[in-house]
């Protein structure tokens, strides 16, 4: 089974395909690293932007270039 690229409380960009609807593309720190069987990796991630969670596959994920803020609760 393949490891997730990216860990937790890492910057990735977001980077969305033709079918990704109006997810805005930016910056996300990683939340949690999700369990996949599949060969595409998933991870919840939050918004640097609007503060709202998604779940995004490592394909549409880069690593980011800004530094990961500190997570609130």
């Amino acid at each position: 089974m393949p490891r997730h690229s990216f860990a937790v409380g890492q910057s990735v960009e977001f980077v969305p395909s033709k079918g990704d609807g109006n997810v805005p593309r930016g910056t996300y720190t990683v939340v949690r690293l999700l369990p996949n069987d599949g060969p595409d990796r998933e991870y919840r991630v939050k918004s640097a932007a609007d503060g709202h969670e998604r779940v995004l596959r490592e394909s549409q994920l880069r690593k980011g270039t800004a530094t990961a803020p500190s997570l609130r609760w």
